[in-house]
């Protein structure tokens, strides 16, 4: 592959990780008013391990972005 493949690679990768946190920040946003609206207790529950379990899925999209972008460096090394 060529090194401006790499390159516009990890820009994207880049771009992505931010539209997931923005992602992110959303659903978290979305769960406190949910289980901030909320009077059952059970829902209560039910809502906090759903924003729990968001938050932990975001993280690992993200963390795999970041490993992509240092696969995509270290590809874009061996180019040169």
């Amino acid at each position: 592959m060529s090194k401006e493949y790499y390159k516009k690679r990890i820009i994207d990768l880049r771009s992505y990780i931010a539209r997931e946190k923005e992602a992110k920040k959303r659903d978290n946003e979305r769960y406190a008013s949910l289980i901030k609206g909320t009077t059952s207790a059970s829902s209560k529950a039910s809502y906090r391990k759903s924003k729990i379990d968001a938050a932990a899925r975001h993280d690992r999209q993200i963390e795999s972005y970041k490993r992509n972008i240092e696969s995509a460096k270290n590809s874009l090394k061996r180019c040169k």
